[in-house]
């Protein structure tokens, strides 16, 4: 299963057909046909929600929906913190709505950063009955023109400064998530891997037609900072094709320090592998960011072993990395370091420990903003602060 995703993902990601094998080639026929079958039934999904057979919930807070167009490695998961924590710090407790796919590993790694804050996360498929259960359980408050109250917006977000009631929510990977109303429509884009082939799924990344970034109201584009500008404009043309006002954001994920496998309270210097042989073992949806962020903090050599997004690592893939790490410590003669990302290390937490003695480090990284002309940090949060007042 694991070799047919990377195959799946070699054909979407491949301009030119000729360039693939023949067991590649071979495959394209069937995914084809259920791409085709999957246009069909994204035609016929819209049908439903615009004739009003399918019905959209409307939550009574504001709804800030983060997504994407194509499969993994946009920054969704530190895009989602990134509000949540400004929010937070705007005295507005935030509910971050998951769907919790493929064991909740972003859902983990979202708790263990925003502990000890006001945010919360409700895990579910039905993100309209995860919400409503939660605002039963801490209650919810209006600011600005849908407060009941129609107080000022200060007095209001002052006299609930601080309180547990839920003020905002995010709706993480809700941009395909049509049933819930949304204010905001914040879509991501993998500047490193925009669009692929511009084939829907199977046969290519896309989730949807380009022409569904009419509905975003922000752009982001994601590890702006490994991508070369004559191919930044390539993408903002792109999208302001389709829809021309799109304000456009460039975000890149900073590393701010490691932690040890089986010890995350003890933080770890960006410093600990320079001139050190390093394996990077990743299942994210963008490992050549991963990858490129370990050579630049001066890695001495930067071996790497990939698995498919949110794949689970088996004892079999436990076997493969010592066979890997045994090989590079022959080669170099001196201990290879094993660096994960939070994401794979949060998935599962234990099997990582089996790696002993070999050191395994997990990188932490936050997302920041790179000014884009007039589309920077201030003017995103200020995005936000309108919403909610």
């Amino acid at each position: 299963m694991e070799k047919l995703r990377r195959a799946v993902k070699e054909i979407a990601y491949v301009q030119d057909h000729a360039k693939l094998s023949t067991l590649h080639r071979s495959l394209i026929p069937f995914l084809s046909f259920a791409s085709s079958l999957f246009r069909v039934a994204l035609s016929f999904r819209h049908f439903l929600y615009r004739s009003g057979t399918f019905s959209k919930h409307r939550l009574p807070v504001p709804v800030i929906s983060v997504g994407n167009l194509t499969w993994g490695g946009n920054g969704k998961t530190p895009m989602v913190e990134f509000i949540a924590k400004y929010l937070a710090d705007c005295g507005i407790s935030p509910l971050i709505l998951t769907r919790g796919y493929a064991g909740g590993d972003e859902a983990k790694m979202l708790r263990r950063h925003l502990i000890g804050g006001p945010a919360k996360i409700g895990v579910g498929a039905n993100r309209a009955a995860t919400a409503d259960g939660f605002f039963r359980k801490y209650g919810y408050v209006v600011y600005g023109c849908r407060s009941s109250e129609r107080k000022s917006v200060n007095e209001t977000m002052r006299s609930h400064l601080g309180s547990e009631k839920i003020g905002a929510a995010i709706l993480d990977d809700g941009m395909q998530h049509w049933s819930l109303c949304r204010d905001l429509e914040i879509v991501m884009v993998n500047g490193l891997m925009p669009w692929g082939n511009l084939q829907l799924l199977p046969l290519g990344p896309l989730r949807e037609p380009l022409i569904a970034l009419g509905r975003a109201d922000v752009a982001v584009v994601h590890h702006a900072d490994w991508v070369l500008e004559q191919d930044l404009k390539d993408i903002e043309l792109m999208m302001q094709e389709i829809k021309e006002s799109l304000p456009i954001f460039y975000t890149r994920m900073a590393p701010s320090h490691f932690f040890e496998v089986g010890n995350v309270n003890i933080k770890i210097h960006l410093g600990a592998v320079c001139n050190s042989t390093v394996l990077c073992v990743s299942a994210i949806g963008s490992p050549d960011a991963f990858v490129q962020q370990m050579e630049k903090m001066g890695a001495l050599y930067v071996d790497r072993l990939e698995f498919s997004d949110h794949h689970s690592f088996e004892i079999e893939d436990i076997w493969m990395m010592r066979m890997r790490l045994r090989q590079l410590e022959d080669k170099f003669c001196c201990k290879p370091i094993l660096v994960v990302t939070e994401k794979d290390y949060d998935r599962d937490p234990e099997i990582l420990k089996h790696l002993n003695p070999f050191e395994v480090l997990a990188l932490c990284s936050e997302l920041q903003f790179i000014s884009n002309k007039e589309y920077n940090e201030d003017y995103f949060k200020n995005l936000l602060r309108k919403l909610v007042e």
